[in-house]
């Protein structure tokens, strides 16, 4: 090794003190990724500086990098002299998100590298959406849906989709506050999540890929009409 590159290396000691910075925004961004994709903070919550720095102990330049971090994964917005707010998806945002699921979610099931990790938790996550609906808890149906869909993403056996698949989902849960009952929105899929589950169990997963391309399909053109009457209610008003 030159000494002109090891001299490189050592400039880095400038920069230890990113290290516990950037960890920590990255958790905290972790945590807020983590109550959006539950459903806690709908589009449109102004995400307040100093309440939250206080109940997470963060210093607020360690929670405006959090904000920037998902800001770019498209989950906040900054508005100018305003402050932070939970982003308000449209239309378009839903088409190119499950644009982007079916590449991701089919080619896992189709192909998958990892099984049984990735199909006992999606197994749990069906049992867990089932008793939310028994239960009457809408919402965590809702959370239950996003943990299915994340399981099957790890089927790729990929940290990487992993990763992607969690910022995915939960922009995806900002899409289902459109819809006004959650129950008659998310029942019908409690039979067709439990329906992909029983064809990755049998090992069929060519036909488990063409369940879950045709709920995409399904999900997303009822999520697009919903955006339609939003609109048309706007615009009467």
């Amino acid at each position: 090794m030159s000494a002109e590159v090891a001299g490189s290396f050592s400039d880095l000691a400038n920069d230890r003190h990113l290290l516990g910075r950037t960890s920590t925004a990255e958790l905290v961004a972790g945590v807020l990724r983590g109550r959006i994709a539950e459903g806690q903070l709908p589009p449109g919550t102004r995400l307040a500086e100093e309440a939250i720095g206080q109940a997470l102990a963060v210093s607020r330049n360690t929670l405006r990098e959090a904000f920037r971090l998902l800001t770019h994964e498209r989950l906040l917005v900054h508005e100018l002299n305003r402050g932070v707010f939970v982003r308000t998806l449209t239309a378009e945002d839903v088409t190119e998100l499950y644009r982007v699921r079916r590449v991701v979610e089919c080619a896992a099931v189709r192909r998958p590298v990892a099984v049984d990790g990735p199909l006992a938790r999606a197994r749990r996550c069906v049992a867990d959406g089932e008793q939310a609906a028994r239960d009457g808890r809408w919402v965590d149906v809702g959370t239950a849906n996003i943990r299915f869909h994340q399981a099957l993403g790890s089927m790729a056996g990929s940290s990487r989709v992993d990763e992607f698949m969690h910022a995915i989902l939960a922009e995806l849960r900002l899409v289902f506050h459109v819809m006004k009952n959650p129950r008659s929105f998310h029942e019908p899929y409690l039979t067709r999540n439990r329906e992909v589950v029983e064809l990755l169990d049998a090992g069929d997963f060519a036909a488990a890929e063409e369940s879950l391309a045709r709920y995409l399909d399904d999900a997303e053109a009822q999520l697009v009409e919903a955006y339609a009457r939003v609109l048309e209610q706007d615009g009467r008003g």
